[in-house]
């Protein structure tokens, strides 16, 4: 049994693995464990907002009463057995708000729980908030008219990244032990990165997620967020898995993402792509803190070179706007064509749905081929190397109140996400990466590098990360202020 004098934050203070472990050794209850996380995000969610929608703390008590009841008679539900989870506000939970940060959608509730919110109920989760997004998800800055903007762990004043801001910052600050998150343009890395933590973009298919057209790939997908690459593998083994609904859902057995991530890299070959020679621009030390990580791979025996795949980056970027509108038109265009939901739409919104309204379908085929040519071009590229490391974002965590950043150095960003340039090359792509924490700049920032496997290699990046997380212990040496000494 945990010591009387052992204090909460020695609870919120545990790893998801090891919290999963002395739950189902009754080292700790449920309610325990409930009682803990409410009392840290009584005490640190006023000062980022990461967490909105909070539910009645006595109802989510009760979820854990029922979840020690079960584990006394000798129930388990799985790993996440009384976990206090939030959802990122782009996925519907049954009987919590959906909002996706619009002012459309304020009052919703949803009726019901995605695949994911399932699988997760399920396995034992005790739902006690939302986390934060960007209206609808767009944008890598999590501020939206419902529920304001969320701070970054590290430094109140600065952007927390997007759009799983709020899971990022709930899990740097000990609000849930491990989060989910959605990534269609960063968002599984960015946040991770502004805030020191790992963050996995799953291949597509790896995480089921219901749509109205299932049989055309996306470039959004789901993942986790997390304090550890075995934290994250643990999350996934729930998260993952195939689902006859989705018809591309990889079959693989998922438990195998929560095991032993220990594996031997001596001659593992690694590509740092850097600033794809040239073609991004990026705010001074960002760059150079990627580089100086890269002694941490060669420290457990990879091999790393600076080479990059052959391929017109520009191009890339180009057909990526095409398909990124034409797949928001795809989904807004009901809200855009009612005169009154569209004069509540922010206006990058709106600007999307209006390309993509404006497209051909030989435009979007063009933008799928090159697509496909990218992800050859890539492929062919990773015969001789295993895994591609680059910078997860071109800038530090930047002003809260700033919409997006107008200026890199001397270039200026000519749309809202091409200050996020660098994490486009992995979407389009539809190849796994794992954000990992490579160090603070001058002001005490964080930043973080993509570490980009193989089609369907989720465990060999967590492997990877795990062996770097070994290496540098980032999260554990450099914890929020917030969290105190």
């Amino acid at each position: 049994m945990i010591p009387a004098e052992t204090t909460r934050s020695d609870i919120v203070e545990m790893s998801a693995v090891a919290l999963s472990a002395a739950i189902h050794a009754r080292d700790v209850s449920c309610v325990e464990v409930m009682r803990a996380y409410l009392a840290q995000i009584e005490r640190l969610n006023p000062a980022v907002n990461a967490l909105v929608a909070l539910q009645d703390p006595t109802l989510c008590l009760a979820e854990a009463g029922e979840r020690d009841a079960r584990l006394a008679r000798g129930e388990s539900a799985g790993p996440l057995h009384g976990f206090p989870l939030a959802v990122k506000d782009l996925d519907a939970v049954r009987g919590l708000p959906f909002t996706q940060g619009s002012p459309i959608f304020r009052d919703r509730v949803a009726p019901s729980d995605s695949i994911m919110v399932e699988r997760l109920r399920r396995g034992g989760a005790v739902f006690v908030a939302k986390t934060n997004t960007p209206e609808f998800g767009l944008g890598s800055h999590t501020f939206n008219p419902v529920h304001g903007a969320t701070a970054n762990a590290y430094d109140q004043a600065r952007s927390a990244g997007g759009s799983s801001g709020g899971a990022a910052v709930s899990v740097a600050l000990g609000m849930q032990p491990v989060a989910d998150g959605s990534d269609h343009a960063g968002s599984l890395r960015n946040p991770p990165a502004f805030n020191n933590l790992f963050g996995l973009r799953t291949s597509y298919g790896r995480i089921p997620i219901e749509a109205r057209d299932v049989f055309t790939p996306g470039l959004a997908v789901s993942g986790c967020i997390g304090r550890s690459p075995a934290d994250i593998g643990l999350m996934l083994s729930v998260q993952a898995g195939a689902d006859p609904r989705v018809p591309f859902s990889i079959p693989q057995e998922p438990g195998v993402f929560a095991g032993d991530l220990a594996r031997d890299f001596a001659g593992t070959r690694i590509a740092w792509l850097g600033d794809l020679g040239g073609h991004l621009a990026f705010e001074p030390g960002v760059l150079e803190l990627g580089e100086r990580a890269l002694a941490a791979f060669a420290a457990i025996g990879c091999r790393v070179e600076h080479a990059q795949p052959a391929f017109d980056m520009e191009r890339l970027w180009r057909d990526w706007l095409t398909l990124r509108a034409w797949m928001t038109a795809s989904s807004l265009r009901p809200l855009y064509e009612n005169p009154a939901h569209r004069a509540l739409l922010k206006p990058e919104a709106a600007w999307e749905v209006e390309r993509g309204l404006a497209l051909t379908a030989d435009q979007v085929t063009a933008a799928q081929e090159g697509r496909t040519a990218w992800y050859e071009a890539v492929r062919g590229f990773m015969e001789t190397h295993d895994f591609l490391v680059m910078p997860s974002a071109q800038v530090f965590p930047f002003a809260i109140g700033l919409t997006w950043p107008k200026v890199i150095g001397d270039r200026a960003m000519d749309t809202y996400h091409r200050w996020m340039e660098v994490v486009i090359p992995v979407t389009m792509s539809g190849l796994p990466a794992l954000n990992v924490p490579a160090g603070f700049g001058p002001a005490g920032l964080p930043t973080g590098i993509q570490v980009v496997g193989r089609n369907r290699g989720e465990r060999a990046c967590l492997q990877l990360g795990a062996a770097y997380d070994a290496a540098t212990n980032w999260v554990s040496r450099r914890p929020p202020p917030l969290l105190g000494p």
